[in-house]
C-alpha cells in the first residue's frame, strides 16, 4: 500500500486536502478514488486512508482508521557523522534511517573536504531531511530522525550530553560488537569520521570528553560503511533487526 508523509495533524473520520508533492505522486502512479492509501504525519502510528477525489494537481482522502504500528528500534541512535565527499551523505542518511536511527548530527572535522557556507548548510538541511521523509515513507517507520545543522566537531563534543558517546577508531583495543554484547541497550551517539578519519586530536578531545573509543573490527571501512555498519551491529547485539 502507498505510504505518503503528511505534515498536519490527522484523525480519523477527517477529510483533507493532500499536499503538493503527494497529489504528484498519486497523479504519476494513476491512482483513483477509491484506492487505499496510508498516511503518516511523524508523530507515531500510521492512518489507513482512502481516496476521494483526483484532479491534475490536487488530490483528497478520507481517513479511516489509526493503526499505532511502530518499527522504531528498542534504544535511541543518533549518527554524528562527519560531512563526506559528494553525495555520500545522501546515501548514509537515507539507510541510516532505513536502519532505524533516531537522529543525525552531520560534523565539520578537520580532514573533512566538503565545506559549508551558512547559505549552502541551510539547503542542504532541507534537502536531507527531505530524504528523511522519502526514506521514511518507504522503509515504513511512522516517526521521522531529525537532521539537525551541521556543527564544527569540537562545538559538538563539548557539549553535555547525557547519553554515551562511540567515536569509531582503528586505533580502539575493543571492538563496538564485544563492547554491544556486554552491554544492555541503552542510547548512544555513534561518531564517524570522514574518508581521512578523525585527527589525532580530535580522538584526543573526543577521550577527554568521556567518548569511548571502539573499533568496528580488523578491516578499515569506508565512512559511508562505517556508519551503517556501527548501527547494524548495535541492532545485532540488542534487537530491532
Amino acid at each position: 500500500m502507498p505510504r505518503f508523509h503528511v505534515p498536519q495533524p490527522l484523525a480519523a473520520g477527517q477529510q483533507l486536502e493532500l499536499p503538493a508533492d503527494v497529489a504528484h505522486h498519486i497523479n504519476v502512479v494513476r491512482m483513483e478514488p477509491g484506492d487505499t492509501l496510508t498516511l503518516f504525519n511523524g508523530d507515531g502510528g500510521e492512518y489507513t486512508a482512502v481516496l476521494t477525489e483526483v484532479q491534475k494537481k490536487k488530490a483528497w482522502a478520507e481517513l479511516k482508521v489509526f493503526d499505532p504500528r511502530e518499527v522504531e528500534l528498542p534504544f535511541a541512535v543518533t549518527l554524528a557523522q562527519a560531512l563526506p565527499e559528494g553525495t555520500k551523505m545522501d546515501w548514509i542518511i537515507e539507510k541510516a534511517v532505513e536502519l532505524g536511527v533516531a537522529g543525525i548530527q552531520p560534523l565539520a572535522t578537520r580532514r573533512c573536504v566538503v565545506r559549508l557556507s551558512a547559505e549552502r548548510a541551510e539547503k542542504k538541511l532541507e534537502h536531507w531531511n527531505g530524504i528523511v521523509v522519502s526514506a521514511s515513507e518507504q522503509c515504513g517507520r511512522n516517526r521521522l530522525a531529525p537532521v539537525t545543522a551541521p556543527l564544527e566537531f569540537r562545538e559538538w563534543i563539548s557539549r553535555q550530553d547525557l547519553h554515551k558517546r562511540v567515536i569509531l577508531t582503528p586505533r580502539a583495543g575493543e571492538s563496538l560488537a564485544d563492547w554491544a554484547r556486554h552491554q544492555p541497550a541503552q542510547a548512544l551517539s555513534i561518531m564517524v569520521g570522514p574518508e581521512g578519519g578523525f585527527s589525532d586530536e580530535e580522538e584526543a578531545e573526543a577521550l577527554r570528553h568521556g567518548a569511548l573509543p571502539l573499533s568496528i573490527g580488523p578491516r578499515v571501512l569506508r565512512t559511508e560503511t562505517a556508519a551503517l555498519a556501527a548501527v547494524s551491529i548495535l541492532s545485532a547485539a540488542w534487537g530491532g533487526i
